[in-house]
């Protein structure tokens, strides 16, 4: 065989450099294509392996992409039906100074939601808002996270809608707008309006940024009775003409205040601009405080509105019992462990001020056993409403958070909340709180005065006309306990020199993102 192939390469040889012309060359041509193909059998192998692969790839590359084109195709999204509505409205018997959701004038099917709901008398800036809100006024409330509020302006508002079908609508077009700062209040007040709203039939639907885009616009393409959102992904939408609101009948603004301080109120002016104008809509705007920037802002966009204030004299509950201890920086942990390991407690929730400071915690209490989830402003939206669905639930006992979660957690049961850093916002201090003592549930409160800390201090103590004593932990509190023998520990967070905030006046250093 290897005398045959040196015999086939010397006679091919000669004729590759060889250059003719006229017959001549068309003969050679013919020549060494008749040598060729008898060659083949003997140097098929080197062309073969070369060669096959060229039509493989052609036929491969088609499938692949039928294939994904059919999983692109979106699954239709199913909903839960609804209960059967009872035959009959439950009877609730009156009570000296409670006002009955039975004496108002709601449309039965909101009464039904409302009993469905477990509700019987009104909370007071629900007694104070709903008559004004029924008799189609604009109102402008002064009223804290979890006074019921947003019951009122729902329930409302399905009454009127009720009352004032509209027939052959639009897709995308909205009868009632609900404006919200952050993604986790949206979320709350959809599914307030899906439960209280059950057995009335009206569309509701949600819009946020950060996650399902295609899924939100999807589900807007119906006519839209109530729409919840934030500003950014509404104005997002109503840019690219999926929804339509110039025929909404109602604007809700829930806490205006962070609104304003969030930068939203560009935003808030571009989407009410595309509203129908002030008197031809009915405008409820919520605050937790009615500053001057706030009445201004309520002055745009209210016509003669209802000026209402629901608040108790003190603004922190009485359910919450508030304690303040006097500690070094060094100190914090040790104390926050002996909380963690000797009281009893149903959900935990601590706020930090910084994002690295959270992660160092996190970190630290990994070491002694404790795997905490931390909710900051910069993580996904799916890992965030996780850890909210998974501490809602119980199956998290404990979470550490920025304030960018106090307004965003409305879970009935959080046991106790700590200060591992107090606020430099004396309001902060109180939507922190807030998040204990709820639903007539007791609660308590203990914050960390550090040496920066205690700068805080005296300035809600001012908001709150309260004067606080702290108090020193004893030496049993102070003691670290030992090391978890395994522990499983996140990623080590980068170091930082400072913990729990700049002392007022000081130069202020690049922090962590909140």
């Amino acid at each position: 065989m290897f005398e045959f192939l040196k015999k086939m390469f010397r006679r091919e040889a000669p004729a590759v450099p060889v250059r003719s012309a006229g017959k001549g060359a068309a003969a050679g041509r013919r020549r060494r294509k008749a040598a060729s193909g008898a060659a083949a059998p003997a140097s098929a192998p080197p062309p073969a392996a070369a060669a096959a692969p060229r039509p493989e790839r052609k036929k491969r590359n088609p499938p692949r992409r039928e294939k994904k084109t059919a999983a692109a195709a979106p699954a239709p999204e199913r909903r839960p039906e609804p209960p059967a509505c009872p035959a009959a409205l439950r009877e609730v018997p009156p009570s000296p100074g409670k006002t009955r959701f039975l004496d108002l004038a709601l449309d039965e099917r909101v009464q039904f939601g409302v009993q469905h709901a477990g509700f019987e008398y009104c909370t007071p800036i629900q007694a104070m808002t709903l008559p004004v809100l029924l008799d189609g006024r604009d109102l402008a409330g002064k009223a804290q996270t979890g006074t019921g509020k947003t019951a009122a302006f729902l329930l409302a508002a399905f009454t009127r809608m009720l009352a004032n079908p509209r027939a052959d609508r639009k897709n995308g077009s909205v009868r009632m707008l609900v404006l919200a700062p952050t993604r986790e209040l949206a979320m709350q007040i959809h599914k307030d309006a899906e439960n209280l709203g059950v057995f009335t039939g009206l569309a509701f639907r949600l819009v946020f940024g950060g996650m399902d885009y295609d899924k939100q616009r999807r589900s807007l393409d119906c006519p839209i009775d109530v729409l919840i959102g934030t500003p950014g992904r509404t104005i997002d939408f109503l840019r690219h003409g999926l929804i339509d609101l110039s025929k909404v009948e109602i604007l809700v603004i829930d806490e205006a205040d962070r609104m304003l301080d969030m930068g939203f109120i560009p935003d808030i002016k571009r989407i009410v601009s595309a509203l129908p104008r002030k008197g031809t809509r009915q405008t409820a705007l919520f605050s937790a405080t009615l500053e001057p920037a706030i009445l201004r802002l309520a002055s745009g966009w209210l016509t003669d509105p209802t000026v209402l204030e629901s608040e108790p004299e003190q603004m922190v509950s009485d359910n919450i019992e508030q304690t303040f201890l006097t500690v070094t920086r060094e100190e914090k942990l040790a104390v926050l462990l002996h909380i963690l390991r000797t009281r009893e407690y149903d959900r935990i929730l601590i706020f930090g001020n910084r994002k690295d400071v959270n992660l160092q915690l996190q970190y630290d209490l990994a070491k002694y056993g404790f795997n905490v989830p931390v909710l900051s402003g910069d993580i996904a939206q799916e890992k965030r409403i996780r850890i909210l669905e998974r501490f809602r639930t119980g199956a998290e006992k404990i979470v550490i958070a920025t304030d960018v979660a106090a307004r965003g957690i409305h879970v009935d049961d959080v046991s106790i909340v700590v200060n591992y850093d107090l606020p430099e916002r004396p309001e902060d201090y109180i939507h922190r709180i807030g998040r204990t003592g709820r639903a007539g549930h007791t609660g308590v409160a203990i914050s960390f005065l550090c040496e920066y800390g205690a700068f805080y201090l005296p300035a809600i103590e001012e908001l709150l006309k309260v004067q606080f004593h702290s108090t020193l932990p004893d030496e049993e509190m102070l003691k670290l306990p030992p090391l978890a023998e395994h522990p499983q520990l996140p990623e080590r967070p980068e170091r930082r020199r400072r913990s729990g905030g700049g002392r007022r006046g000081a130069p202020r250093r690049v922090s962590g993102r909140r």
